[in-house]
């Protein structure tokens, strides 16, 4: 049966070694099996400019440049990765999305997102959001040299790391209903599409209500990937199902 996987928040460094060899065994297991293969964000723990010439880069690059010679990846940004170019896209085959998305899959409408603009809850990461999308200002980190670039973004992680241990999973953390509705609102119709996203790392099966039409809908969070085991989605003709995975 004809199926496509959907990954989100691999989180993938020089550091994060078993998670390499496990994506790694992933394209090996995927390639000529399945459909397509969507990356919905933070498939990089950090991406500091497409210029990053490091071995563990080039590596990555070589693997995919293999993958999509005979399966397509579409790649969607995070909030990690949002540097992540049209140099990339163009060294490894992959395809770039806009930062929300709606396809077709085997008679069924998805609409597809990283997660992290449906947390309007936390207003001070909106604020980083909002600023860090404006192509202005990426212009100007792109502009710094790469070894800045790089202190930069351990700066970031550490910054995250040291809020997350301090708040933990925090509701202002997760997706709001606020949130998913003023997204789903734009895709209403009759069926309701289903919602595929990552970046909250609570993966679930969530039912709602679009409150522009009265329909049902669900909401599908993609499992993160931590240590030595992550997951994916699979979507064919019967809908979506769940994969854990682990070396």
């Amino acid at each position: 049966m004809s199926r496509t996987v959907f990954v989100a928040d691999l989180h993938l460094s020089e550091e994060s070694v078993a998670l390499n060899r496990l994506f790694e065994r992933c394209l090996d297991t995927w390639q000529g099996q399945i459909d397509a293969l969507y990356v919905l964000g933070d498939f990089f723990d950090a991406w500091v400019g497409d210029d990053d010439d490091s071995e563990f880069i080039r590596r990555i690059k070589t693997r995919l440049a293999e993958f999509t010679r005979h399966t397509p990846v579409y790649f969607l940004h995070g909030n990690r990765d949002f540097l992540l170019g049209a140099q990339f896209a163009q060294e490894t085959g992959i395809r770039l999305l806009p930062e929300t998305v709606a396809v077709e899959l085997y008679g069924r409408r998805y609409v597809l997102a990283h997660g992290d603009s449906l947390c309007t809850d936390d207003t001070a990461y909106q604020a980083f959001r909002l600023q860090s999308h404006n192509p202005l200002w990426q212009q100007a980190v792109l502009a710094k040299p790469l070894a800045e670039r790089r202190l930069l973004a351990g700066q970031i992680r550490h910054i995250s790391e040291q809020r997350k241990t301090a708040e933990g999973k925090s509701e202002m953390s997760d997706a709001t209903e606020d949130g998913v509705q003023a997204l789903m609102q734009h895709h209403a119709a009759d069926p309701m599409p289903t919602l595929i996203h990552g970046h909250t790392h609570r993966p679930a099966v969530h039912e709602h209500i679009c409150q522009t039409n009265g329909l049902p809908f669900a909401r599908h969070v993609l499992q993160d990937w931590y240590g030595e085991a992550g997951g994916y989605v699979s979507v064919d003709a019967d809908g979506v199902h769940s994969h854990p995975l682990a070396l």
